[in-house]
């Protein structure tokens, strides 16, 4: 399993509960340390470091060559992606959005596209992380935008990858406590959470197809 965003938050904890479920895991993002420390966690036989930026196409290139190399890619879970740091359109940070898009749509785009030759050969499985904000109205998100972007997208491509038995399925947690946000969340949803939904998703018999897993913390 590779797992783009994987040096914290939903991206680790889902790499410890592969590993932990059997898994071979491919751990990628940009932060070199962080990955090396749960590389080392989880254990060199079980976990491999790549580092790389999902915007830039021959990081992804690499890196899904890496993950073939370290045995056969059979499940993808794009979970690299990038926050608001303002709300509402007119008052906006356009670097911001800049990078949003970049990093949730330019960035999922490259993961697919690279990913889905290696998981056609066995049939394999595409997990994207999207979010609660990306099923329903926010006014003036921008991040809420791109995630209606990848809803709309994992949908499709769960009807092209059936042509050749390949599931596809998005993740939609709410409000997560994890290093995205830039204080705590008590009574959010855990990353560990979301990492048992992953886990729900790839562990079905493959005649089933799970499509969507909207989770909210409860209350």
């Amino acid at each position: 399993m590779l797992i783009t965003g994987a040096s914290s938050g939903i991206g680790a904890a889902t790499a410890k509960a592969a590993a932990a479920n059997g898994w071979k895991v491919v751990l990628a993002a940009r932060s070199a340390d962080k990955l090396a420390t749960l590389v080392s966690s989880i254990g060199e036989t079980k976990a491999i470091a790549v580092n790389c930026d999902v915007t830039r196409e021959e990081d992804v290139k690499s890196c899904i060559e890496a993950a073939a190399s370290f045995g056969s890619l059979k499940a993808v879970f794009a979970n690299a992606g990038l926050g608001a740091t303002s709300s509402g359109s007119e008052s906006g940070d356009t670097d911001n959005w800049r990078q949003m898009i970049d990093v949730n749509i330019w960035g999922l785009c490259l993961t697919v596209r690279y990913s889905l030759p290696e998981l056609r050969k066995h049939a394999g499985h595409l997990l994207i992380t999207g979010s609660s904000a990306g099923r329903s109205i926010v006014k003036g998100s921008v991040y809420g935008a791109t995630k209606w972007f990848v809803h709309g997208y994992g949908q499709n491509l769960a009807m092209e990858m059936a042509e050749w038995g390949g599931r596809c399925t998005v993740i939609a947690p709410g409000m997560v406590d994890t290093p995205f946000f830039d204080t705590p969340k008590p009574g959010a949803l855990t990353a560990e959470d979301v990492a048992e939904a992953v886990m729900y998703a790839v562990q079905q018999p493959h005649r089933v197809g799970i499509r969507e897993i909207l989770m909210t913390p409860n209350g």
